[in-house]
């Protein structure tokens, strides 16, 4: 993969350290365990749901570009003990395995090892990499003019290898030339140099502008951070993180933004689309292709841009519901001419969504999340309602908490849309694996029933 000038490969570093340790228990233990009876499908399970539960909870994967050695050896010294445990914990259960403290020791230290030794390379590569071809870089600015803010900018002059590029203070209440605007033109400036960090010294603005700045920033994909002006932490909704020793406090991120968390959903995902598509779609496409082509001409299957992840737009399949026509941006209303007879079924059973399960397996969906809207209703109320566009900071799916809430069908005034951004930003930022089971069935309960908004 070749990377250049601005890229951004940091999304994929996580997946690809889970993967790699993920690949090192699961095969590594087959080598020292192989006299052992263990029970190779049952002991890899075991593993990989015991890791991935201890690493959501011990941080193992929070590694950031400002951590620090110590700080990595830290997690993996806890990680190890705490893996030691649960694989120990195995034998007792196993009446036909064989229990050998020689053997376990030799693949704990064999498997950390290997673990260590890729994290460690990983992590100084590239701040190598970061410092030689200037790739990966964040774009920051720093609002107010303190000591602790000029503290911050020159620890980014110092430190290259954090890869953060520094472009100006805003204050309007101190004078120098480094400072490259005002309060009031932070957005602006912001929006049209591609900013991605924001720090804010919290002593510069009030509770207005502060608010005023974190809404901006979660309506772009910024990240705002706070500069503290002693070492307390001010709110159980901030985090401190220490670059070197200079503190910096960070809004919490939606647990969809965890790595983990976002692992152990896309799993879910893929194991429920196959589910789906091999048990039902597999059956149910021939027979509706019958059931369209009857009635009308035209393709079995709609294919309809939508919009995705970071507003990106996927091709979002259907069965098709409608008579062929030109209109396929206009919102559908109750008693829709263009509805054919077999379409009003499907609709209202939302068998017509069943499709969407291969952009599930495809990646451009969920089972459960935001619905995805036409390109028409998001370019009508990204700028209108406020907190819109969070609900593209996670993948949109088949089903979500505004549809088995109610929260669908006509949009006839602007509380209708506020409705459904609610409802999709608290599922956001209340994300849980119990929270998508208790929505799917709530769904599959009001395919049985019928959904009155449905239409």
């Amino acid at each position: 993969m070749i990377l250049s000038g601005r890229g951004r490969y940091s999304k994929y570093l996580r997946p690809i350290s889970v993967l790699f340790d993920i690949l090192v228990i699961s095969l590594l233990y087959r080598y020292f365990f192989k006299d052992l009876g263990v029970n190779n499908l049952h002991f890899t399970a075991y593993q990989v749901a015991c890791w991935s539960i201890i690493s959501y909870f011990s941080g193992f994967y929070e590694v950031y570009r400002y951590s620090t050695a110590i700080q990595i050896f830290t997690k993996l010294v806890r990680q190890g003990i705490l893996f030691l445990l649960v694989v120990i914990a195995f034998f007792p259960f196993q009446k036909a395995t064989i229990f050998s403290g020689q053997k376990i020791a030799e693949y704990m230290i064999t498997a950390f090892s290997l673990i260590g030794i890729f994290k460690f390379l990983l992590f100084y590569y590239l701040k190598r990499y970061r410092i030689t071809t200037g790739s990966n870089y964040r774009n920051v600015i720093i609002v107010g003019f303190t000591q602790e803010a000029i503290n911050l900018k020159e620890l980014f002059d110092k430190r290259a290898d954090y890869g953060y590029r520094f472009f100006g203070y805003f204050s309007d209440t101190k004078k120098n030339a480094q400072i490259v605007g005002g309060l009031d033109e932070i957005k602006d400036f912001a929006t049209l140099n591609n900013i991605d960090d924001i720090y804010c010294s919290i002593n510069e603005l009030d509770n207005a502008m502060l608010k005023d700045l974190v809404e901006y920033a979660e309506l772009n994909n910024k990240t705002i951070k706070f500069i503290p002006d002693t070492k307390e932490i001010f709110s159980k909704n901030l985090r401190v993180d220490y670059y070197e020793v200079f503190p910096v406090l960070s809004l919490r991120k939606t647990p969809l933004h965890d790595p983990v968390a976002s692992l152990i959903k896309r799993i879910f995902d893929i194991i429920f689309s196959l589910l789906v598509v091999t048990l039902l779609l597999s059956w149910l496409i021939p027979l509706m292709a019958i059931l369209i082509k009857l009635e009308s001409k035209g393709p079995v299957f709609f294919k309809q841009s939508r919009a995705g992840v970071n507003g990106e737009h996927f091709s979002c399949y259907k069965f098709r519901s409608m008579q062929v026509n030109n209109n396929t941006e206009r919102i559908t209303v109750k008693g829709d001419p263009r509805i054919t007879r077999i379409g009003k079924f499907i609709r209202k059973t939302s068998i017509d969504e069943m499709p969407q399960f291969l952009n599930v397996l495809l990646g451009d969906m969920s089972v459960v999340g935001p619905r995805p809207h036409i390109g028409s209703i998001n370019t009508m109320y990204t700028g209108r309602i406020k907190k819109y566009f969070f609900r593209h900071s996670v993948k949109p799916g088949i089903t979500g908490l505004a549809q088995v809430r109610g929260a669908r069908g006509e949009i006839n005034a602007d509380e209708d849309m506020i409705n459904r951004i609610k409802y999709d930003v608290f599922y956001i930022e209340n994300w849980s694996l119990l929270l998508d089971l208790k929505i799917i069935i709530q769904t599959v309960s009001n395919m049985i029933t019928g959904d009155e908004k449905a239409y």
